[in-house]
């Protein structure tokens, strides 16, 4: 057994929580949003969306990789950064605030780094802020250069270039530039910079047991920031060697990362991973300059070595090569109060934190749903089917996460079971059980608040898709017809922003198949009961089948095929899990009365 990894921590819930909280105790010019722990955002002390002139410019994502992106704030950088939890997406609540929070006029950039969850809650935040008014631009920034082309929908990962990319979009905002002008030159950056990274262990999630991926002869090239496993395992190297390969990887005509070739300037950024002290970093610095220059033909024109992106205690750097004319020279070198950058402070200390702003035409907000005092036979079965689903996910949390801990980060058990304990707890008081339009709605509310990542937001998408598609029946009474055009709307929506379909090694691949069984025998008259028990064989059959699949979204389309040739997708077990457990409690209730 692994022994647990010893940690500075107290509870590992509240990490994020204390890290910000010391993080603005520590730069003064730094405020967070009174919203913790729901929403944790970290922005600019001397910003009120109010009066601001300028483009406000906003990054962030899970955390665990500082000082990114909250230690990038600051006058010249970034005017705000959205923290999820550990290794998670932020939800979109708390994107909406940031913006809300530092958004003038002149309107906002939102710079996201390519990962699934990141580019569902930017981008549906980025929706809602345009119906109230903001004007919005958004830039993803793809810097990976460890994977071949192409990985199936998810592309290239967000790395440490962002962080480059974070300064020009920042100082170009300083500068006075509109929201299309700073858009522009940071979509122009993002296309000129290329990362890889290497590694000799596998960072640690608070609260878990240390990997033991890695054995102790052994270092992998270009691995994810979250943990995920990387293109290749190879005996331990010389840096020097070690650099050679992903300098070449990163510069390699035959991929055309990036588009730079002999005589051109570049900027160099050695970015360690957490756990790699900054003599290493020094060491592979040195290396990589002379070869830029001597074997690549290259004028380094800057070099920027520390930690700047990290993967929480990982033992590891990346370099990145950014194609550097005379305007991105001049953006790197404006002034910036970043604190992680890094640069003084002029000792100024204003409340440490700010209210959380409301929407600029907020309403009154409807009265809570509450249970009612007597359920119908319809809310009985509807309870029972919730109570038997929620149970079954937080029993699978540990195959859950064992799974998904060799195809992904390891924390979709946690996740989940996050979600369906809030679900349990919410039903008791919250859930109008007898209105089942209204229950989804509710459920949908609970994942909303507690479950990060995408998971989260997948299931709050097909909440809110199913919730819809029940509403507009109009009926008192909901039909098993009504459930599985609920059903078939929630799959579609989640298709539609995702882009992933049946095969692509997603839970949709767990309920697609159950999806098409039950329109097809209830369009001929089956027991509705017996048309969804049977069902959930197809919804089984179809998680179990992941096994063969290649992943084409997501994280797990960076894990090689031999990996995920003995496991199947997480996702779609759970959604096999909770929609088969939700098949037999209907059945028995059903039953019963």
């Amino acid at each position: 057994m692994v022994p647990p990894a010893k940690k500075f921590i107290n509870n590992p819930n509240d990490v994020v929580t204390e890290f910000i909280e010391g993080l603005v105790e520590t730069y003064p010019g730094l405020q967070y949003l009174d919203g913790l722990p729901e929403i944790k955002v970290v922005l600019r002390a001397d910003v009120l969306a109010a009066n601001y002139d300028k483009v406000a410019v906003i990054s962030g994502g899970g955390s665990g990789h500082e000082p990114a992106q909250a230690g990038y704030v600051g006058e010249g950088m970034l005017t705000a950064a959205i923290c999820g939890d550990v290794f998670a997406s932020p939800p979109v609540d708390s994107i909406l605030a940031g913006i809300r929070a530092v958004t003038g006029p002149k309107g906002c950039l939102l710079v996201v780094t390519n990962y699934t969850g990141d580019r569902f809650n930017f981008g549906l935040a980025a929706e809602q802020a345009k119906t109230e008014g903001f004007q919005i631009e958004t830039v993803i920034v793809g810097d990976d250069c460890a994977l071949p082309p192409p990985r199936g929908i998810a592309g290239r990962r967000g790395l440490a270039g962002t962080i480059l990319v974070h300064k020009v979009a920042g100082a170009a905002a300083a500068a006075g530039l509109s929201l299309a002008e700073v858009a522009a030159e940071a979509k122009h950056a993002s296309e000129m910079v290329g990362t890889m990274g290497v590694a000799l262990s596998v960072c640690t999630l608070p609260g878990q047991l240390a990997s033991d991926r890695l054995g102790p002869e052994k270092m992998e090239l270009g691995l994810g920031v979250h943990g995920e496993p990387g293109a290749a395992v190879v005996d331990i190297q010389p840096v020097e060697a070690v650099v050679s390969h992903v300098l070449q990887q990163i510069l390699s005509p035959e991929t055309n990362y990036v588009p730079i070739t002999r005589g051109n300037s570049v900027v160099l950024m050695v970015n360690g991973l957490g756990g790699t002290p900054l003599m290493e970093l020094l060491i592979a610095a040195g290396k990589a300059v002379p070869k830029l220059q001597l074997e690549f033909g290259l004028a380094v024109d800057r070099v920027y070595t520390g930690s700047f992106m990290t993967s929480l205690d990982m033992a590891g750097f990346s370099i990145s090569i950014m194609k550097a004319d005379q305007s991105i020279l001049e953006r790197l070198d404006a002034p910036t109060k970043a604190p992680s950058w890094p640069v003084g402070t002029d000792g100024n200390r204003p409340p440490a934190k700010i209210p959380v702003p409301l929407p600029f035409q907020a309403t009154k907000s409807e009265e809570s749903p509450s249970r009612p005092q007597e359920l119908s036979q319809q809310g009985k079965i509807l309870e029972a089917a919730i109570e038997a689903a929620a149970t079954v996910v937080i029993n699978l949390k540990d195959s859950l996460n064992e799974w998904d801990g060799k195809v992904g980060d390891g924390d979709c058990g946690s996740t989940m079971c996050r979600g369906a304990t809030a679900i349990l707890e919410d039903m008791k008081n919250y859930y109008p059980l007898n209105d089942a339009a209204e229950t989804v709605r509710e459920i949908g509310s609970s994942i909303r608040r507690v479950m990060g990542g995408t998971s989260g937001i997948i299931y709050n998408l097909l909440c809110k898709a199913a919730y819809a598609e029940l509403k507009a029946n109009g009926q008192p009474e909901t039909t098993s017809k009504h459930w599985s055009e609920a059903l078939k709307s929630a799959i579609s929506a989640v298709s539609k922003y995702g882009g992933a379909t049946a095969g692509y090694r997603t839970m949709l691949d767990a309920l697609i198949p159950p999806s098409k069984f039950l329109e097809e025998k209830l369009s001929v008259g089956e027991d509705p009961i017996t048309a969804f028990v049977l069902s959930a064989e197809a919804a089984t059959a179809g998680a179990e089948s992941t096994i063969h699949m290649q992943a084409q979204a997501g994280r797990s389309s960076y894990v090689s095929a031999e990996i995920l040739a003995s496991i199947p997708d997480p996702g779609a077990m759970a959604a096999a899990a909770w929609y088969s457990a939700a098949a037999r409690a209907v059945k028995e209730k059903s039953q019963g009365l």
